[in-house]
């Protein structure tokens, strides 16, 4: 039987190693009456507070050498009452570009119609009420059915809906009738079945189908633009919008564009393996960076935003 004696074992001076953390990367202590960029710079240097700050860098770059600025988000962001950070970003000319699912287009109308949205579903699945308030279906199934008619996608048509609807009261609170107003491009992109309106004869599985295949191309321009500079911030979309960005990035590709060295951040409030792989880690690979940021929207995008907002 080997016997082990440890007085042979070999060590090396502390002072030779190299340490991943450093006193110099450590947080400083808040204090009263301190500024946000105090409280920004107070952030330690390490893991995902690193990370954080190199996104910020990333947009702050992005907009300084006028490249693109892609934010895609899942509705719950919307629900969180984030839009008037949104709405900021728009105007502040840092989001260049958006996409979403189709329920933000949902919620993101019935903020504009009255100033609330996200009804109780664990009640009202009980009675078969969940999902059928009729100006809601009307309205989104109406403006998908005019983009179609018109052929354009529905991130243009529900905003030109919303500017021309006289009972929206609210409608400074819409993202789409933000970046409609503001030239800021919007495409919607529809799963058929997942959103309430689809449960309403109003809606067309024509009409969705055409006018989000037309929102389809007019993101592949979008995401063309990416190349050297670009960024692209998925906050809250784990399936829809990760697999829609991963297509487009291969159209772009495949006729010739170079959409390499740009960033991805993944904002989520979990782990999601599709968001890892289509927006962290697949179209950066060996030619950018891309960044995973677990926490909650209400918190996360606030500090995200203001930090931006700092630096620039």
């Amino acid at each position: 039987m080997t016997k082990i004696n440890l007085s042979k074992i070999r060590t090396y001076s502390l002072g030779r190693r190299q340490s991943k953390v450093n006193v110099e990367d450590f947080a400083c202590i808040y204090r009263r009456g301190n500024s946000f960029r105090k409280f920004y710079q107070s952030l330690p240097n390490v893991l995902k507070a690193a990370d954080l700050r190199k996104v910020v860098a990333a947009v702050v770059e992005s907009k300084k050498k006028k490249k693109p600025v892609i934010l895609m988000m899942g509705a719950h962001v919307i629900k969180c009452g984030l839009s008037p950070i949104i709405i900021d970003l728009i105007e502040r000319k840092v989001i260049t570009a958006i996409a979403l699912n189709g329920a933000c287009i949902i919620h993101d109308f019935e903020l504009a119609f009255m100033g609330k949205t996200s009804e109780d579903v664990d009640k009202a699945i009980l009675d078969g009420s969940f999902g059928m308030a009729d100006e809601t279906s009307r309205f989104v199934n109406e403006a998908i059915k005019q983009a179609a008619h018109a052929n354009i996608g529905i991130g243009k048509a529900v905003g030109k809906a919303i500017e021309k609807d006289k009972r929206l009261k609210f409608k400074d609170l819409s993202v789409v009738y933000a970046a409609y107003k503001h030239n800021v491009p919007v495409s919607v992109h529809i799963a058929i079945g997942t959103d309430i309106v689809h449960q309403h004869m109003s809606c067309s599985g024509a009409a969705i189908g055409q006018a989000s295949l037309k929102d389809f191309h007019n993101f592949i321009a979008e995401v063309a633009k990416l190349g050297d500079g670009g960024v692209l911030l998925n906050f809250g979309s784990a399936v829809v919008l990760p697999e829609v960005f991963l297509k487009a990035l291969t159209v772009a590709r495949n006729l010739g564009y170079k959409v390499k060295n740009f960033t991805t951040a993944n904002f989520d409030m979990i782990y999601h393996y599709r968001p890892q792989q289509n927006i962290v880690h697949r179209p950066t690979q060996g030619t950018g960076k891309g960044y995973y940021i677990i926490g909650h929207h209400e918190i996360m995008m606030p500090l995200l935003a203001a930090a931006i907002i700092d630096e620039l």
